[in-house]
């Protein structure tokens, strides 16, 4: 079989359409079609089941693709080994949320960045960074949303704590540090709140898991950056649930509080995305075990 037919089948496979797959492998639509019909015609059997929306494999397509797909990406990895030296110095595009790309992935691939490797990043949501990755604009994608799509493969990184704050100000007018434990989350019905979303994603995630309940909490300022959160509940705006590593600097000095300590508290796990079978490619290899060395310290 002709190996390049190989890599387009593997590519369908992966991305569940011939239009996805055209797109990554620089190729036009009916020519990804066309390669696809030359292999069911040398296999003698259909491959793909066409669908409204892309293409599902067949028994015979799964099969296909589990026997030849890890053995193409071993091949595409000795060829980019072969020019370790010019591969290893392509361009990274990274892609991730503001405030953890800023403080914590950008640190860490600061000596890669020294020896050679260039990096461009995006800042973006998460569905956008996923759907982007998938197309082929992004190299590595941190989040905190598993993909699904066949076409990415995820890796846990880190798990971050998350942490309910306010101001000293804030937490003397509700009773003191006793007073949530006391009383519960209605010790809090009266502090306004600052999020990153209107949705009050962490704060809603907070509620469920320790206190087992539903928040009826309307946000009083939404800022897209956590970094500016925080700074709204320095400057005593309200509360918010937000990363202890991005606020332990601020508990220490005395600017904000811990609300509430609990046994268990909330995390939110932070995953690598990358498109399945890139992994080969030196640069992105190096960024990807990179970040997973560094999270250890975190």
């Amino acid at each position: 079989m002709d190996l390049a037919l190989l890599r387009t089948f593997v590519t369908v496979h992966r991305a569940g359409s011939f239009t996805r797959a055209a797109q990554l492998l620089g190729l036009s639509q009916p020519a990804v079609t066309g390669q696809i019909r030359t292999l069911e015609r040398q296999v003698g059997r259909p491959l793909f089941h066409r669908l409204p929306r892309g293409v599902a494999p067949t028994t015979i397509g799964d099969e296909l693709a589990h026997k030849v797909a890890p053995h193409l990406d071993a091949l595409l990895q000795i060829a980019e080994h072969e020019l370790d030296d010019e591969s290893a110095s392509r361009t990274l595009h990274l892609v991730g949320p503001p405030t953890f790309t800023s403080l914590r992935a950008l640190p860490a691939l600061a000596p890669l960045a020294s020896d050679g490797l260039e990096l461009r990043v995006t800042i973006s949501r998460e569905e956008e960074a996923l759907a982007g990755l998938a197309a082929g604009h992004h190299d590595l994608a941190i989040g905190t949303v598993q993909p699904r799509d066949r076409l990415l493969a995820a890796t846990p990184l880190w798990d971050e704590e998350q942490v309910l704050i306010a101001s000293p100000a804030w937490l003397e007018r509700i009773g003191g540090p006793s007073a949530v434990r006391t009383h519960g989350p209605s010790a809090l019905d009266d502090v306004p709140v600052i999020s990153y979303d209107e949705t009050l994603p962490l704060l809603t995630h907070y509620w469920s898991a320790v206190f087992d309940a539903r928040t009826s909490h309307v946000p009083a300022v939404v800022v897209p950056d956590l970094r500016a959160v925080l700074g709204c509940v320095i400057a005593g705006v309200g509360m918010a649930v937000l990363p202890r590593y991005l606020c332990s600097e601020a508990m220490t000095r005395g600017q904000v509080s811990a609300l509430l300590d609990p046994p268990l508290p909330p995390l939110r796990t932070y995953f690598l995305s990358v498109r399945a079978g890139t992994l080969a490619l030196p640069n992105i290899a190096r960024a990807h075990d990179h970040l997973l060395r560094a999270a250890g310290a975190w």
